[in-house]
């Protein structure tokens, strides 16, 4: 038996990564079988072996810098490869690697470093694009079952595995921890505890915010006859907030887009349509942001919406909210038009797939064709779920919701 070494072939010109190690010494290997797995910076391909045989030694380590030359593997050649590799097979390898890579100006590569992969048997299987997946969120390949042709981890095994680990406290991410400082070493500090409500809604809104792929979309809603009928009955002494006319034009726009008042289910492949139209609002308490829920709003008129929604404000500002007051929201309304600010990024409330963020309403010149009018305007900021809305949808949706402020207000008591 004789060995042959497997070099890196003619990859045009410079040096690159070695990111993934195919096989384990002692593998048995046929010709144009991968070995490893190397990358650019435009593209990965994988050095195949030229020969049939056993793995004797494999010489690279992933992370390594390798440039055309470089000893990769060594490898026992069987009594039906016969030898030294063909040239066919020689040529081959070249051709393939060459395809994958982008022409470069040829430079002297470095040697490689030579070192032993015995242990090599503990690693994983799984392409270029899933390891730089696990690479960014710091997943451990090591603890996913692979589904793929010998047990080659994919795409979708990933996305199962982050899925089923999520809510565990061991889930696999190596996301970096905060570092312990000893402030009082620059000044006088006080220690407070966060409140049981500020505790649990962080922890939603970071689990939100990591796993939903957020995209929000700003628009201004003229609010200027609303606002004149709002002050008008408030004249007479019936009172309704701003957020009332909100809620209505929000159905309305749901009504219209279906796919914003929906739910991913559980695998994550399917969408649930809802046919009933509960709408969530953020009341700032002094413990902390709640969302109770007020239902069947398609159903309810403006005075009706007031009255609830100030009752359930008032409750939970006392602590007097039950769990299904903040159960079966379709999509929440957070409003800080109260405070200030022009706009701002609301996190998705999950399993929701969007929420409306209103800022605070200013007077502003607005072109009508001829001249500036006054218009009362009103910031509008709306996150969605990008798994399930796409932008031409965000912005058709945030464009209906203005109109219907704006012209079909009265329409919508």
């Amino acid at each position: 038996m004789s060995i042959s070494d497997i070099i890196v072939p003619d990859v045009g010109g410079g040096d690159v990564d070695v990111i993934e190690i195919l096989v384990a010494v002692g593998d048995t290997v046929s010709v144009d079988e991968g070995l490893v797995t190397l990358e650019s910076d435009k593209a990965s391909m994988d050095v195949p072996s030229t020969v049939a045989g056993v793995v004797k030694e494999i010489c690279v380590q992933e992370g390594d810098r390798i440039g055309e030359g470089a000893l990769v593997a060594k490898i026992e050649v069987s009594g039906e490869a016969g030898g030294e590799p063909s040239s066919s097979a020689s040529s081959s390898a070249k051709n393939q690697i060459k395809q994958s890579l982008p022409t470069a100006k040829a430079v002297p590569s470095k040697p490689a470093p030579t070192s032993n992969a015995n242990n090599f048997k503990d690693s994983v299987y799984a392409g270029p694009a899933v390891r730089r997946i696990a690479r960014e969120f710091g997943i451990d390949l090591t603890q996913i079952q692979g589904t793929g042709d010998k047990g080659r981890i994919n795409k979708g095994d990933v996305q199962l595995y982050v899925r089923n680990n999520l809510g565990k406290g061991n889930s696999g991410f190596a996301m970096p921890t905060a570092p312990v400082i000893d402030f009082s070493k620059f000044g006088e500090i006080e220690t407070k505890a966060l409140s049981k409500i500020n505790k649990l809604t962080g922890e939603f809104l970071h689990r939100n915010w990591l796993t939903i792929p957020h995209v929000t979309q700003f628009n201004d809603a003229d609010i200027t006859e609303m606002e004149a009928f709002r002050q008008e009955q408030k004249a007479q002494g019936v009172k309704l907030t701003p957020i009332v006319f909100v809620m209505k034009a929000v159905v309305a726009a749901l009504k219209q887009f279906p796919n914003f008042n929906a739910s991913l289910d559980a695998s994550g492949s399917n969408l649930i349509l809802k046919k009933y139209f509960n709408v969530g609002v953020a009341v700032d308490t002094p413990n902390g942001l709640v969302v109770p829920v007020i239902r069947d709003v398609d159903k309810k008129g403006l005075v009706q919406l007031a009255e609830e929604l100030g009752a359930i404000s008032k409750k939970a500002r006392e602590k007097g909210l039950s769990p299904t007051d903040m159960q079966g929201g379709c999509f929440t309304i957070s409003s800080l038009g109260g405070i200030g600010g022009t706009a701002f990024t609301p996190i998705v409330n999950a399993p929701e797939v969007a929420i409306l963020g209103l800022s605070k309403s200013a007077m502003k010149p607005v072109w009508n064709g001829k001249e500036f009018d006054a218009r009362l305007m009103l910031p509008m900021s709306l996150s969605y779920d990008h798994r399930v809305i796409d932008g031409a949808d965000g912005a058709r949706f945030v464009m209906y919701l203005a109109e219907a402020m704006q012209e079909a207000w009265n329409v919508l008591i």
